[in-house]
C-alpha cells in the first residue's frame, strides 16, 4: 500500500452479489473482457471515469459501491 492509501474496486463482489455475469456486463457496458477481469481484479492501474459510469449504470450502484478509499496503514 502506497503512502497514500490505495483504491479497492469491489466490482467482484457487486458482480456475485447480483448473480451478473462477466460476460453480461462486458456486453451490456460495452467492454472488453480483459478490462472487465483487470476491474474485477484490481489490477487495473489508471481508472477510467467513462468505465466507472458504465459500470455504474450497467450494475445500477453508485460510485462509493464500486470504489473504496482504503487510507495508508496507521491513519484513519
Amino acid at each position: 500500500m502506497g503512502e497514500y492509501g490505495t483504491i479497492k474496486i469491489h466490482l467482484a463482489e457487486l458482480l456475485e452479489k447480483s448473480g451478473m455475469s462477466k460476460n453480461k456486463l462486458s456486453h451490456r457496458a460495452e467492454l472488453q473482457r480483459t478490462q472487465l477481469n483487470h476491474y474485477c481484479n484490481g489490477t487495473v492501474t489508471r481508472l477510467d471515469v467513462d468505465v466507472l459510469a458504465r459500470i455504474c449504470t450497467v450494475m445500477q450502484c453508485g460510485i462509493g459501491d464500486l470504489l473504496e478509499f482504503v487510507p495508508p496503514e496507521g491513519e484513519e
